[in-house]
């Protein structure tokens, strides 16, 4: 269990500093004084200041922050003005910018693990194998051989199929476009729900053709490979919002400890590689939903700070700043209880 926190801890510790750092990085090109770069959340456990930023290691892995001079908007020069290098004087793109650089380092890491993951793994191609007697895509005329392109929606990966049909709880019809012999057909799939498996099936049957990536080939698939990790990570959330997805389907730092600990044990007889390749494919996972939980347009988190920068950049002026701090500071209470009501779940969920 100890070599799992580790392995937990240094994942944890990749995405957060790429998330950090994003902001750090920004807010240094920008000509913003940064106070704080801090690892986790609550007492500090080590700490050091170099320059006008002092760097600590906090003892709750649960998030990190890149604190800015003058972000609440209380800080401000002998003058009573913000003075150069304050957050709220630097110009209105500069702070969406600063604020936007988190999420997007994020995908920037998620997508250079993706090409590490290609170049080990390949991809899946969604190519079918063959259709099941008296299924939908029989009986709409689908043959072995097909190249699906479409699946409710563009796809390039056959897990894109999976995914699709793990969130269609409703038995909704999907399209379906595919290519047969250099010509593009469509098609609209009913799925019949299937007792045995327990879901609703449209009829495929091996639909995933593995390939190697090489050369070029690793860039494209391992952005195809991020694509579906974000199109996954939306439509699980649109999945929970609407009550498709329960509350054991969410998962804390606990949790994902747990599922760490779970591949870890998996793959471990396929060799130390295999180990290392799924704990990179995990923390490209994460990495992605950091950054799109973190755009999520609620107080607290970036996408609600981007929120209001985005109103001053078309007001013109901003929101008075005394209010948007006491806005964040509500929305920053009301997560860290939701992050202790997971956190509750997860512990609940590995005693059960």
């Amino acid at each position: 269990m100890i070599v799992t926190i580790l392995i937990f801890l240094l994942i944890f510790f990749v995405i957060v500093i790429g998330h950090e750092f994003g902001h750090f990085l920004l807010a240094k090109v920008n000509g913003i004084r940064v106070t704080e770069f801090a690892v986790g959340m609550g007492p500090k456990l080590f700490h050091f200041q170099k320059g006008e930023t002092e760097y600590s290691l906090r003892l709750l892995p649960i998030g990190g922050a890149c604190m800015f001079e003058g972000e609440n908007g209380m800080e401000m020069s002998a003058s009573g003005t913000a003075d150069e290098g304050n957050f709220q004087n630097a110009p209105v793109w500069a702070r969406i910018s600063t604020v936007a650089a988190g999420p997007i380092f994020n995908f920037l890491l998620a997508f250079l693990f993706s090409v590490v993951v290609a170049g080990y793994a390949g991809a899946d191609i969604p190519v079918l194998g063959d259709v099941i007697e008296g299924s939908a895509a029989q009986a709409a005329g689908m043959q072995a051989g097909d190249r699906i392109t479409g699946f409710d929606g563009k796809i390039h990966l056959a897990r894109e199929i999976q995914l699709v049909m793990a969130l269609n709880r409703d038995g909704d019809p999907v399209e379906v476009r595919y290519v047969r012999d250099g010509q593009t057909y469509t098609a609209t799939l009913t799925p019949v729900f299937d007792e045995a498996e327990g879901r609703y099936l449209v009829g495929f049957y091996d639909y995933s053709r593995a390939v190697e990536a090489k050369g070029l080939d690793l860039f494209r698939f391992g952005w195809y490979q991020l694509r579906f990790s974000v199109k996954n990570t939306v439509m699980s959330l649109l999945s929970l919002l609407r009550g498709r997805l329960s509350a054991d389907d969410v998962a804390g730092p606990v949790g994902m400890a747990q599922i760490v600990d779970e591949v870890r044990q998996e793959t471990a007889p396929g060799g130390p590689l295999l180990v290392f390749m799924n704990m990179v494919n995990l923390a490209m996972l994460l990495s992605v939903s950091l950054g799109v939980m973190n755009l999520l347009p609620l107080p607290a988190l970036d996408g609600g700070r981007l929120v209001f920068l985005f109103l001053e950049a078309v007001r013109g002026k901003p929101i008075p700043p005394e209010k948007e701090g006491l806005i964040h500071t509500a929305g920053f209470i009301a997560l860290m209880v939701l992050m202790v009501l997971v956190m509750f779940n997860d512990i609940q969920r590995i005693l059960r």
